[in-house]
């Protein structure tokens, strides 16, 4: 149990990486941060926030650190993530939990075996407009809902301007790329608003105009246990980032914008902004990610997305591909 967070350590060197450390330095700025690379090589250049490199897990094991962020890519995240579980040390593992029902098996056994806590980083949870469309659907304030309509796109080489989006993660089929496992967060927001999805429909497809050899366009349909008739739209196309999603029932219509953090309700009696805040810090997203994560480790009352959401996503994602595939 963490009473004092004292050392803590980032595995990766990306972009999500960057921002992990330098949230850990706000929220704990006395504890000495580590950084290993994912492939453990020695790091010459300079890293910033940073008080010290290792290059093996087995040294963040001897340091006795308070809690690890796997921040590698995904298809690394059980190697990196089942030797520091199974050494009693927290993880804090980046979404999607692995690219494989194998290696996130693995993951789950280990956690349950040694009892370390682990959560997932699906940080999309915490904006504060998810807490409220959360609550009201659960109150039901649509009635008998019919259909939800969820879509994200944005221009992949947008999303690292001073890297060839050719050479990134997102592209790169050995690392986790693809629009399904680099864009699951609607996945997972899905099942967290829905509940578990029953896959009707998949269309995957690689565009020609960027030229990767991973699905730049996602199309599923989907029911949920109400028979919610679920459509969910992914792509790294959209030369303006688009981030929406709708919820249509019997007594009205909630359209939830996750770039502005905004909730509309249109009724018979007109619209009603029931949430709206365009201008709030996304960074807080991740900083109550964190200390969400430090809550749960101290066995407090928490949020934290479970190993088992996270498998459940990575399920859905292979029904996807052979769904798709089959077709």
């Amino acid at each position: 149990m963490i009473s004092i967070v004292k050392k803590v350590a980032v595995i990766g060197l990306g972009n999500i990486a960057t921002r992990h450390r330098s949230n850990l330095k706000k929220l704990y700025p006395e504890a000495t941060l580590y950084v290993m690379s994912a492939s453990g090589r020695a790091i010459e250049d300079k890293v910033s926030d940073c008080d010290g490199i290792v290059e093996s897990i087995n040294e963040l094991i001897l340091l006795k650190v308070d809690l690890v962020i796997v921040a590698s890519p995904a298809p690394f995240h059980s190697q990196h993530s089942i030797p520091l579980i199974e050494a009693g040390i927290p993880v804090l593992i980046e979404k999607p939990v692995t690219t494989t029902l194998i290696d996130a098996y693995s993951i789950q056994l280990a956690a349950d075996k040694y009892q370390t806590p682990v959560s997932i980083g699906y940080c999309l949870r915490y904006l504060p407009s998810a807490f409220k469309l959360k609550a009201l659907l659960d109150d039901k304030i649509l009635g008998t809902l019919y259909n939800v309509h969820i879509a994200i796109g944005q221009y992949l080489p947008d999303w690292r301007p001073s890297k060839d989006y050719r050479e990134c993660v997102s592209a790169n089929v050995n690392l986790g790329g693809g629009a399904l496992f680099e864009l699951s967060h609607e996945l997972d927001y899905a099942r967290w608003l829905l509940g578990p999805l029953s896959l009707q429909h998949a269309i995957l497809r690689s565009s020609k105009e960027l030229g990767l050899d991973v699905e730049d366009i996602v199309d599923v349909v989907a029911l949920t246990g109400c028979n919610t008739v679920t459509t969910i739209h992914l792509d790294f196309l959209q030369r303006k980032a688009h981030r929406q999603c709708s919820f249509i029932g019997c007594k009205g219509r909630i359209d939830w914008d996750l770039i502005r953090n905004e909730l509309i309700l249109t009724t018979a009696q007109g619209k009603e902004i029931l949430y709206s805040d365009p201008e709030w810090d996304k960074n807080q997203m991740y900083l109550a990610m964190i200390e969400d994560f430090v809550q749960m480790i101290g066995k407090n009352e928490h949020r934290c997305i479970e190993l088992s959401e996270a498998i459940a996503t990575v399920s859905l994602i292979e029904e996807i591909k052979q769904k798709a595939h089959n077709k």
